[in-house]
């Protein structure tokens, strides 16, 4: 699985690095980043969870 933010659409709300810390930081403009290029396999559902929960819906997920 790999994970995308979009730039343009993130409105920093952080969601998705108190669900996944392992997975998503706030950048330096303050916006949601992906620090892995391939996803954990134990860290998958939380990323699902990240991307359902995005206020923004900025979260992309490629299965």
């Amino acid at each position: 699985m790999r994970v995308t933010v979009d730039d343009d659409i993130c409105a920093a709300f952080g969601v998705c690095v108190q669900t996944c810390p392992d997975v998503f930081e706030l950048g330096e403009q303050g916006y949601a980043v992906v620090k892995v290029d391939v996803v954990p396999p134990e860290l998958e559902e939380l990323v699902r969870r990240a991307a359902a929960e995005c206020p923004s819906r900025a979260i992309e997920v490629e299965e």
